[in-house]
């Protein structure tokens, strides 16, 4: 049961776009000629996409949960911007975008372990692989899910803001099937959910390694986080390029 509308509210204070983000971004967009055509999946709220739109440059966002899309629809008051918003997947997406277009693929906050089997993911890959250009990357955000693979049941970090704490939890019941279960707790202690016992499938650094070669892509680094800092086994959380 997913109750995500909890989530709406608090999701710009949850999930920031920090200067080392923007930095990071400004880095990419001088790889390509203008205008740089940049595809974010699970865009949430669109803060993001506004900025990169901002930027000169032409900017799809991907959403599949109805509130988060409205919330990004609204922030789209300069209609002169190349952005567009669409309700859509990562199953469908290839049928309907263009392929050989997009310099940049984006999937950030952790919205790739979502795709919750290893077929899927693998799609997502070649997918990715088909609508990129040739010198086209992939950026991915998430969490080093290596440090809880050993666990039956994990406690992620929490993630606060001055007004609400994010909570997680994740259960590893197969090889196959992880739950997801989060919630968030207001200032006044009151704890609403945002999923509950949700499909996800945590992906590892080696199995992003495999389904990106076998998807036809040459070069993965990893980093630690938007300022390229090393990553390590222990490095908490992973921005991932892949081209």
């Amino acid at each position: 049961m997913e109750t995500i509308q909890n989530l709406v509210e608090y999701y710009d204070e949850l999930y920031p776009v920090t200067k080392d983000q923007y930095d990071f971004y400004a880095y990419l967009m001088e790889q390509y000629a203008k205008p740089v055509k940049f595809l974010n999946i699970g865009c949430g709220t669109g803060v993001m996409e506004n900025y990169l739109a901002k930027q000169m440059t032409d900017v799809t966002g991907l959403e599949t949960i109805k509130e988060l899309l409205e919330s990004a629809t609204r922030k789209h008051r300069n209609q002169l911007m190349a952005l567009r918003f669409f309700k859509m997947s990562t199953i469908e997406m290839v049928r309907f975008l263009g392929k050989n277009f997009y310099n940049v693929i984006s999937c950030l906050n952790d919205r790739i372990i979502f795709i919750h089997d290893r077929t899927l993911l693998r799609k997502f890959f070649f997918d990715c692989k088909q609508l990129l250009a040739d010198d086209g990357m992939i950026v991915l955000q998430l969490a080093n899910y290596n440090l809880y693979k050993s666990k039956t049941v994990s406690v992620l970090p929490e993630i606060k803001t001055t007004r609400v704490t994010l909570t997680s939890k994740l259960e590893y019941v197969s090889e196959e099937e992880s739950l997801l279960s989060r919630n968030i707790k207001n200032g006044s202690g009151k704890v609403l959910p945002v999923y509950q016992k949700t499909s996800v499938y945590p992906i590892t650094p080696s199995e992003i390694e495999e389904y990106a070669k076998e998807s036809g892509f040459t070069s993965i680094e990893y980093f630690a986080d938007f300022k390229r800092n090393p990553f390590t086994e222990k490095s908490p959380s992973m921005v991932v390029i892949i081209k």
